[in-house]
């Protein structure tokens, strides 16, 4: 958001407005040419254009609001999914390390088996060659 206020023209139903804002230029040209969609829209029905000025605006503005609310609950609900995946994440990393603290213990497990295998192969070996030499005697 600029710190100071812009001024920009738009064209709106046909009709030049000064639009001012501390929005970018491209912000109010966007507002507007949404405006124009708006009016572009429910001016496709003919039921909207028979009626009177004043109950064209008040559609107008209810088809505005509608839009309103329906993005409003869309990001809500994306909102939700976010901290739905936010949580999940955060489950499967506390998964993760736990499994990784399983891994380093069953890694050292596995290291200490390997040398007491290691020792009892040398035992084996001392037992057999001290066998062998009281043959010899």
């Amino acid at each position: 958001m600029a710190s100071s206020k812009n001024y920009t023209e738009v064209l709106i139903g046909g009709k030049v407005f000064t639009l001012s804002g501390f929005e970018s230029e491209e912000y109010l040209q966007k507002v507007s040419t949404y405006l124009n969609h708006k009016i572009e829209e429910c001016s496709s029905s003919d039921g909207y254009r028979k009626q009177s000025s004043e109950t064209r605006s008040i559609l107008l503005a209810l088809n505005i609001a509608d839009d309103y609310f329906k993005a409003k609950k869309q990001g809500g609900t994306l909102e939700s999914d976010i901290e739905t995946k936010d949580k999940e994440m955060y489950d499967l990393k506390h998964e993760l390390i736990s499994v990784q603290i399983k891994l380093e213990n069953a890694e050292k497990a596995m290291d200490k088996l390997k040398e007491e295998n290691k020792e009892l192969q040398m035992k084996i070996v001392q037992l057999e060659t001290e066998i062998k030499n009281n043959r010899k005697k």
